[in-house]
């Protein structure tokens, strides 16, 4: 029992992301109180969950593309596009504040993520790009089209719909995480309790194998891209719902990199073939932990990214087999020293 959980693949994020979160306890004793004003939840762990959302949501469509072994950098223009949209649309509606202008903003946002995601899947299904580069190559052009999208002003909008999206709140819940949350779940489901799973799993074990038994790998790597690029616009519409607002230019900015972060943290191989969804939400919340920290301790900004990336590498090395091997050999070694000098003592003595 205790070898089972010791190997379990995340009881080492649950672990990190426990020692966080104590550790934040202890500058702060209220971190861990959650109080209800307004009908609202509120609190420090509210706080993460909330602002993790969006990241949850990149890192989740992420791990499907890193299971097929795949990447997908594009992920933070299509946020920033997809908030640019959405807010461009609102700001030039003549009913900004109403239901249908909101829902044909998110309609927008999506249809044109959709097509994003089916670009980057005929790039790396259809014409046999390599993933890093065929996203690349939205990753800086959509960048500029988000920019171009807000002509390089910041839009703000003022819409109590769009606003219930990143920072509204439903049954005393904030509804960015309760979204979050059936988004993750519904992946789960589908991937786990049909074959889509599985064979999304051997196209990135093995993809020649997979295909000389039938299945269509094609079809199936243009299906995660195009479904990392809409779980990126509903974080993009996320992020400019909670702000109320679009930047072309910072929306989204590096999201790519804790999303990755996020998928090896939570114990995903970047060589494909195997995925864990309930690792990812932890790689998420880890991170994001991390920059709540950051502004615990009063990290200074500069060294922030230093910060994160020194957690990560430790999380990392506590995370490899390989490592924990040698640690825990080098004890043994050294115990056994140990013992036998001490069990070297005695027989001088009697000798003498």
């Amino acid at each position: 029992m205790g070898r089972r959980l010791a190997g379990h693949r995340l009881l080492w994020p649950a672990l990190i992301l426990l020692a966080l979160l104590l550790g934040n306890l202890a500058f702060h004793h209220d971190f861990f109180s959650v109080r209800v004003r307004d009908g609202h939840l509120y609190g420090s762990l509210v706080d993460i969950l909330q602002f993790g959302a969006p990241l949850t949501l990149v890192a989740l469509g992420m791990t499907l593309v890193i299971a097929t072994r795949g990447i997908d950098l594009s992920v933070g223009s299509t946020v920033a596009i997809a908030g640019a949209l959405a807010c461009g649309h609102i700001s030039t509606a003549a009913h900004p504040g109403s239901v249908a202008t909101m829902l044909t903003a998110v309609a927008l946002a999506l249809g044109v993520a959709l097509v994003l995601g089916l670009a980057n899947g005929f790039l790396v299904s259809g014409l046999g790009v390599q993933p890093i580069v065929a996203t690349l190559i939205l990753m800086v052009a959509g960048r500029g089209v988000a920019q171009l999208i807000t002509g390089g002003q910041i839009i703000t909008v003022t819409s109590a719909p769009y606003k219930m999206i990143g920072g509204g709140y439903w049954l005393t819940f904030p509804f960015a995480v309760l979204l979050a949350t059936a988004l993750v779940a519904l992946t789960g489901f589908v991937t786990r309790r049909s074959a889509l799973g599985m064979l999304i799993e051997s196209v990135g074990g093995n993809p020649a194998a997979s295909r000389l038994v039938g299945i269509r790998a094609g079809g199936l790597l243009a299906l995660v891209y195009v479904f990392s690029a809409l779980c990126a616009a509903v974080a993009g519409l996320m992020i400019s719902s909670n702000v109320s607002s679009a930047d072309g230019n910072n929306a989204g900015l590096w999201i790519e990199l804790d999303a990755i972060l996020a998928v090896v943290v939570g114990g995903t191989a970047l060589t494909g073939g195997r995925f864990s969804l309930g690792g990812t939400v932890l790689g998420a919340l880890i991170i994001q932990t991390l920059s709540t920290t950051v502004y615990t301790l009063g990290v200074p900004p500069e060294t922030t990214l230093v910060f994160k990336a020194f957690v990560v590498i430790v999380v990392c090395l506590m995370q490899s087999p390989v490592f924990r091997a040698k640690v825990l050999r080098r004890r043994r070694t050294t115990t056994l020293r140990t013992h036998t000098t001490a069990g070297a003592a005695p027989q001088q003595e009697v000798r003498a």
